[in-house]
């Protein structure tokens, strides 16, 4: 009984944080100040998302529970994102800034919410494929590096000139701090074989 309402209460919990999520991504455009835009930029991009759906199948050790609950937590990400969106204070609700009746809450939750359903399964089974220690794990931890990396490459190729210096900046580091963990990853593997390796070489 105790293992059931554990397992319930972590699956709440994180689709609470996939409505969090959605919250953030909706709620941080509202802002001008630096922070807020940081965060609006941060979640805008495909990556964020991906890495959330990443990082719940990390947490979990069972590959079916790791795929269904990120899929999940992912979709509720996405109908909050809209549903926030389109209770904006900048037009009245149900209304879109020309006046007329805004039906893009209704597209963008069915769009998107499917793709993220189905998009969210694979990102959580790799999350939990990433728990796998060495080399054989290696590939899939270092996947939402390289997700980072070409998102923002791509961007700051085709967008930077009108995104705004502030949004250029921001991509740069995000690339830059992908590029830093990737390394780290890297090099916490390299040093876990050696240690390894010397302390069979010890025992030997």
């Amino acid at each position: 009984m105790n293992f059931l309402r554990t397992r319930t209460t972590s699956a709440l919990l994180t689709l609470g944080a996939g409505a969090l999520i959605g919250a953030l991504g909706a709620l941080s455009g509202k802002s001008e100040s630096p922070i807020p835009h940081v965060v609006n930029i941060v979640f805008s991009g495909g990556w964020s998302w991906a890495c959330f759906a990443f990082l719940v199948g990390y947490t979990r050790k069972s590959k079916v529970e790791s795929a269904w609950l990120a899929s999940s937590a992912l979709a509720v990400g996405v109908v909050v994102y809209y549903l926030l969106k389109w209770l904006s204070p900048a037009a009245p609700i149900g209304m879109t800034s020309d006046g007329t009746v805004g039906d893009g809450v209704s597209s963008g939750i069915l769009f998107w919410g499917i793709a993220a359903f189905f998009f969210g399964a694979p990102m959580g089974l790799f999350g939990n494929l990433a728990r796998i220690p060495g080399i054989g794990g290696l590939s899939f931890r270092l996947l939402v590096p390289l997700i980072v990396y070409v998102e923002t490459s791509a961007r700051l190729k085709v967008e930077a000139a009108t995104a705004g210096r502030f949004v250029e900046l921001t991509w740069s580091a995000i690339r830059v701090i992908a590029v830093l963990t990737a390394l780290a990853l890297v090099g916490h593997m390299a040093w876990a074989w050696v240690r390894s390796a010397r302390g069979r070489e010890g025992r030997a």
